[in-house]
């Protein structure tokens, strides 16, 4: 079903997590952003070294995922070495503790969210209610990032931003973004627009407020009547088994209706989806799942998300629940290209999967 490539390992290193940074692709070229911090002692799930910073990498693909060339992430992190990667990191290394009084601008031109060579990316400190998020803006295929820039127009704290991007028009777009629950707690999904091409947002919908447990790290896509369809990631703690539920909006991200939930468990802690759809309309949910056997797995939907096909198996060879996070993006032949993290009991490294989805149920 599918064929599997290392995009990055190193030996000590532990690389990881693209779902919190991004991936794009243009034809047979692929870029995908990850984190690449050290190995250490094994926690209750991962076995990073926390005392060390986890600074960002990206990896570039030519060929269509298959092979893959390591390039420096060339953007200012603001307050420190690490991006995205607060909960990873001891209190002296984490960006928010060096991030008092720094102000970020907007950017000083609009986005066209339509140009195929511009891609945007979010990031963040942490999780809770005293996260702080930016974006950066790159207009070359990420050889070059603008940034960082500010959410201008949302709460300064309390945004955990992945990249999750609805594009509306050239300067219009829906950004789905994680934040805290009126606890503090990371928690609930909401839908931010921008209409004058990432200059200022405001929130304008909720697809779960306050739930049970939480409901974050949304994965959409414009469906072909033009409703937004969202899977979020959902569970009670990280030590009990998650799932993934649906959500669409028929209004632009205004309302938002719960259609059901699409994948039951996804293991203990959970995991985010990677949502992606074809010209065609067909839709591909990918995702890690940290329960036996340990792997990455795919369901489609070839009518909008209103039904789901049988779980299928990319790769079920994981030897520890330490894996998943994926991105995934679809060629211009309908092959599926999945970036994820894994492991074989040893480093956690960054990984490629190509899926014929020509084969697909």
């Amino acid at each position: 079903m599918a064929e599997h490539h290392v995009v990055y390992r190193q030996k000590g290193r532990f690389a990881a997590w693209p779902a919190n940074y991004g991936a794009w692709i243009w034809d047979r070229e692929v870029l995908a952003v990850f984190a690449a911090g050290s190995k250490g002692s094994q926690g209750k799930l991962h076995a990073r070294d926390k005392n060390r910073p986890f600074p960002p990498l990206q990896a570039r693909s030519l060929d269509g995922g298959c092979t893959w060339t390591i390039e420096a992430f060339d953007a200012v992190i603001p307050g420190g070495e690490s991006l995205s990667a607060d909960e990873h990191l001891s209190p002296r290394l984490k960006t928010r503790t060096h991030f008092q009084g720094l102000a970020l601008p907007p950017p000083p031109s609009p986005v066209n969210f339509l140009d195929p060579e511009t891609i945007v990316m979010a990031a963040r400190t942490g999780l809770g209610g005293d996260a702080i998020s930016w974006l950066y803006v790159s207009r070359n295929r990420g050889k070059r990032w603008e940034g960082p820039y500010a959410f201008s127009g949302l709460m300064k704290e309390g945004i955990a931003a992945r990249t999750d991007i609805v594009a509306m028009s050239a300067e219009r777009a829906l950004f789905m973004l994680t934040r805290a629950k009126a606890d503090g707690t990371e928690g609930e999904t909401c839908c931010a627009q921008t209409c004058d091409g990432a200059r200022s947002f405001r929130v304008i919908g909720t697809p779960v407020r306050n739930p049970d447990g939480y409901a974050i790290m949304p994965a959409s896509a414009m469906l072909a009547d033009g409703s937004i369809l969202t899977v979020l990631r959902c569970g009670r703690s990280v030590d009990d088994p998650g799932w993934l539920e649906a959500y669409r909006s028929p209004d632009g991200g205004h309302t938002w209706h719960r259609t059901g939930t699409v994948v039951d468990s996804t293991g203990r802690g959970g995991n985010p989806p990677s949502l992606t759809i074809s010209a065609e309309g067909r839709l591909f949910l990918v995702y890690g799942v940290r329960a036996r056997p340990f792997g990455v797995r795919l369901k489609t939907s070839a009518d909008g998300g209103e039904t789901w096909s049988a779980e299928q198996i990319i790769r079920s060879d994981g030897h520890l629940p330490d894996l998943g996070y994926v991105r995934s993006m679809l060629r211009s032949d309908g092959k599926l290209v999945c970036v994820y993290y894994f492991n074989e009991a040893g480093e956690r490294y960054i990984a490629s999967s190509i899926v014929d989805t020509n084969g697909l149920v």
